[in-house]
């Protein structure tokens, strides 16, 4: 067993990290205070070929592997939530979609723009009354003649609100059959008859990040545009979201890391009583407990995404990684607010942005419940 990256994966974590460090760090904390969406970081993202790691070549990728893609989810992320999440949406989810399931022709048309990083994707399945309950969705796709005809409201959606974005994944019900709904998927441009982006969200954090409602009325797509097998279009969106949950995982790992170096620096710099407070073994048990706690996390989602791209299964590896991942970042960037005293609430330090942005990494590609119930059916049915 050789837990050495190789050499590819060692490129991409020093690009990213590079990147990370230079790029966009200096930024973070203006696009979280002013909610201005980094274009100029994105383009920038897209020329190093970020978006597009896992594809093949001739579809605008590198050729890369699932490893690196999440390598460098958790650099990104490290400098920003919001970009890692925004590689999550648009790559593990939308891109992996298209590419996984789409024709060749959809595959030229919509994935190549998104491997390049010269559009953004975006995941439409909740809706109002439909969050953990995914299958209890509402939206409706009519057949007409050479046309798709969709109605219905979806939320929450990332990325659909900015410039660059170009199309969204939706999932509608399309039938009935024996065992109830058929739910299939579209893609679905922005550009669309009957495609309105709805209202955009007041968050508490992830400022950056483009968040807003779909409004679908009697929007006409062509009968092209369905999106794999027409019955498996809930299945299809469960087999990717599989691999976003490795994504939130890396985002998880990379923001605990930016906790952990804000709050061992803190710690070496602040004096208190007429030495540093790292000297203190009360800072000491806690800078070690974030470490320990960070360092299990990547091995999982490492662990996850070399399954992946073995062609393994990881249905509980993937979980695990994201409800472990997830609840420890909320865990850690606390701690690093704690040793930072009265100044890590204080908007000025970092760590008081990562303690705000972190809660939400155990909401999106499923919620903590929800990754224990998934768990608790692997164990019930052998692993």
């Amino acid at each position: 067993m050789n837990f050495d990256l190789i050499e590819e994966h060692k490129m991409i974590r020093d690009m990213a990290k590079g990147f990370a460090d230079e790029v966009i760090a200096p930024s973070a904390e203006e696009m979280e205070r002013t909610g201005q969406y980094p274009y100029d970081i994105m383009n920038k993202m897209a020329e190093l070929g970020m978006m597009g790691i896992p594809f093949p070549e001739k579809y605008g990728g590198s050729g890369g592997d699932w490893v690196g893609t999440h390598i460098c989810i958790e650099e990104i992320s490290r400098g920003d939530i919001t970009l890692g999440a925004l590689l999550d949406v648009t790559t593990s989810v939308t891109g992996q979609e298209i590419d996984v399931f789409g024709t060749e022709e959809q595959k030229k048309e919509w994935l190549v723009p998104i491997a390049q990083g010269t559009k953004i994707g975006a995941f439409a399945l909740t809706e109002p009354d439909s969050g953990s309950d995914a299958g209890a969705l509402r939206t409706r796709a009519v057949l007409e003649g050479d046309e798709w005809v969709l109605n219905g409201t979806k939320q929450f959606v990332t990325n659909i609100g900015l410039d660059n974005a170009s199309i969204a994944l939706i999932a509608a019900i399309s039938g009935k059959g024996q065992r109830g709904n058929i739910i299939s998927t579209f893609i679905v441009p922005k550009d669309a008859p009957g495609f309105q982006l709805g209202k955009g969200y007041e968050k508490m954090a992830w400022h950056g990040s483009a968040t807003h409602e779909i409004i679908l009325e009697n929007c006409r797509i062509p009968k092209k545009n369905l999106l794999g097998d027409p019955s498996r279009g809930f299945a299809q969106h469960l087999a990717v979201l599989e691999t976003g949950r490795i994504s939130i995982a890396a985002v998880s790992v990379g923001v605990a890391q930016a906790c952990l170096d804000e709050a061992l620096h803190y710690a070496r710099e602040r004096t208190q009583f007429g030495r540093p407070i790292f000297d203190f073994q009360a800072i000491q048990f806690k800078l070690a407990d974030m470490a320990v706690s960070i360092e299990l996390a990547r091995n999982q989602y490492l662990k996850a995404a070399w399954l992946k791209d073995q062609k393994r299964k990881h249905t509980f590896e993937a979980t695990v990684a994201k409800l472990f991942a997830s609840e420890m970042v909320e865990k850690v960037a606390s701690d690093a607010v704690q040793i930072h005293g009265g100044y890590g609430y204080m908007d000025e330090y970092p760590v008081s942005r990562y303690y705000k942005g972190a809660k939400l990494l155990q909401i999106v590609e499923g919620t903590s419940e929800v990754q224990r119930m998934i768990i608790g059916r692997v164990l019930a049915g052998g692993m």
